[in-house]
């Protein structure tokens, strides 16, 4: 809200690396395609990854916590959700799924925040009451373990109202071609998360969205690289980079260059891992393989086969050990210890 009233986005200055870096991810996007159409078998085992590693680290960053194993099955529907953790991961995918197949069929309204926050929560017991009722903050917990606020949200009566402003001042923004798409991505997701709409669930919507926006603006490397692992492994900056932007936001005379720093540069990292994956395998023939293989290059020198298997989620167990018997054969790798414990280590 605060960042499209009066154009205040449009009047931030800009960097020569922020421009350099919109460039860089408009030509990611340009190669994107040529991938989606050379690439399909590749294409398709990276979207069954990202899939599981975006629900599973959008909900750890909120310290919803689901082992892997069982992740896997209810993404696949094979299992229904068995506590709370596991329902709201549940829903998570559930929206996660509906913006893989028809991002293109929704608008940016209020409704859309409402229905996606109840769909959050559709396998617990929680009863949507729409928009907070109370006001909230965003707190943190310092090292000594006393709690201060972060960061106070709008009100609870004037929620409805701000997500009404974002909405429209968002769409006329882009309908207008007032901004650069994914600037205005990131200051409509900022502004959602000073808001605070809801009275939980704020970060995973956050993160949602996102997606979504980029989908729409035609940035689909989320579909292909977990945008949400990205953040979880930078998650220190990315609270960072929304703490700075958001100090003055209430007055509209906050600072919106960390936040757009920090997004575009968690775009571009995906990118470059979507490119890196895609460059290391030259036929189509074989590339789950190839994925393996490329997996555990980036693993430790010492490694299990749990940790190829978190890292390639998607690929079968007969898939990972055909790899890596012909990574032996070719004395890459050796194998250390029998059994459940034996490792892997890599030959220098």
């Amino acid at each position: 809200m605060k960042s499209f009233e009066y154009d205040y986005l449009i009047y931030q200055p800009i960097s020569q690396s922020l421009l350099m870096a919109v460039r860089a991810i408009g030509e990611y996007k340009g190669r994107e395609r040529l991938y989606q159409q050379q690439f399909p078998e590749v294409i398709k085992s990276l979207q069954q990854a990202a899939i599981i590693h975006s629900t599973e680290s959008s909900n750890r960053i909120e310290g919803i916590i689901v082992p892997e194993a069982r992740i896997r099955s209810i993404i696949s529907s094979d299992s229904k959700p068995r506590n709370r953790p596991e329902q709201e991961v549940a829903g998570y995918k559930d929206i996660l799924g509906i913006i893989h197949a028809n991002y293109e069929k929704f608008a940016v309204t209020p409704q859309l925040l409402l229905n996606w926050y109840k769909q959050l929560y559709r396998y617990t017991d929680e009863i949507s009451t729409g928009f907070k009722q109370k006001d909230n903050a965003i707190m943190e917990v310092l090292p000594e373990g006393k709690m201060v606020i972060r960061f106070k949200p709008v009100t609870a009566s004037g929620t409805p109202k701000a997500i009404e402003s974002l909405c429209k001042k968002y769409n006329i923004c882009i309908a207008e071609k007032r901004a650069e798409p994914l600037l205005a991505i990131a200051s409509f997701v900022l502004d959602f998360e000073c808001i605070h709409p809801f009275k939980d669930g704020n970060g995973r919507l956050g993160r949602l969205l996102t997606l979504f926006l980029l989908y729409k603006a035609g940035y689909q490397v989320g579909r292909y690289i977990s945008l949400e692992r990205i953040v979880e492994e930078s998650k220190e900056s990315y609270y960072d980079a929304l703490y700075k932007s958001s100090q003055n936001w209430h007055d509209g005379e906050h600072d919106l260059i960390p936040w757009w720093n920090y997004l575009l540069g968690t775009i571009i990292a995906a990118y470059k891992e979507f490119e890196d994956r895609i460059g290391k395998i030259s036929v189509a023939k074989g590339a789950k393989k190839e994925l393996v293989y490329s997996a555990i290059e980036k693993l430790p020198d010492e490694f299990a086969y749990g940790d190829v298997q978190r890292a390639c989620p998607s690929i079968s167990y007969a898939t990972i050990k055909r790899a890596l018997q012909e990574l032996r054969e070719k004395k890459l790798i050796m194998t250390i210890g029998k059994g459940r414990d034996a490792k892997y280590a890599k030959r220098t």
